[in-house]
């Protein structure tokens, strides 16, 4: 059974950075459905793109797959033959879950997990990349390279699904998104207290980029298109193809 989140209720928890170790994995599910808007559509448009995209004799990736929810929406979507998907996160309290959780599906596409850095893994004939809500906790200086490298490796008319927190250039946006955002949280549960919390244990552990910043890595990269599909405040995911 999953835990509900109560990480930051505590007024007097000390706060330090957000790390996703095993207090934070056995309460993930729960804290995804709350503090990200349209998570589970995001989920399942996942297997529908994959659905669409899938080709024989191909890998699947799930990079930065916290409890594999993406990896098994492709694995439950791939219509062909000899296909892998290759699930890889550096936190092992998450990857021990998602063993777990993995095991209980009995699709019949293999699942591959690592724990490891997804900076250190070379992306090869790739029909589906999933980078949801990951390269936000990466160094804005390896960004550029980790994009650069699910194209290098990804087949043509492959596709990178790409969901992030993100901030807008005017200021006024910006805080008007967050406003909203935090009202959201509220109405699934969260005190002001947890808010705040969260809020500063991140701020040196996710970085967002803008919209603009996003399309230009990937057009720079070599993807031929970069498609907003999904928005909800300062969420949002981009389809990008090859």
């Amino acid at each position: 059974m999953n835990d509900k989140d109560k990480i930051f209720e505590d007024p007097l928890y000390n706060i330090v950075d957000f790390d996703f170790d095993d207090k934070v994995a056995n309460v993930f599910e729960d804290m995804l459905k709350r503090s990200i808007p349209g998570y589970s559509a995001i989920i399942s448009t996942v297997g529908m793109l994959t659905k669409i995209y899938s080709k024989p004799n191909s890998n699947y990736y799930d990079l930065g797959s916290s409890l594999g929810a993406s990896a098994l929406a492709m694995r439950r979507n791939i219509i062909h033959p000899n296909c892998k998907v290759i699930a890889i996160d550096n936190s092992e309290a998450m990857v021990k879950r998602s063993r777990d959780i993995i095991e209980m599906d009995n699709s019949p596409t293999p699942i591959d997990i690592y724990c490891d850095d997804i900076r250190n893994y070379k992306i090869e004939n790739a029909a589906v990349v999933v980078l949801n809500y990951t390269l936000q906790f990466i160094s804005p200086i390896n960004r550029e390279k980790i994009i650069q490298n699910i194209f290098n490796g990804m087949n043509d008319g492959g596709i990178l699904i790409l969901s992030e927190k993100i901030i807008f250039e005017d200021p006024k946006i910006n805080q008007r998104q967050i406003e909203r955002y935090h009202n959201y949280k509220k109405l699934n549960g969260y005190s002001d207290i947890e808010i705040s919390k969260k809020k500063d244990a991140l701020e040196n552990v996710l970085v967002p980029d803008t919209i603009e910043t996003h399309k230009n890595r990937l057009y720079n990269a070599g993807f031929k298109s970069a498609d907003v599909w999904h928005q909800t405040f300062n969420f949002i995911s981009i389809v990008a193809e090859k």
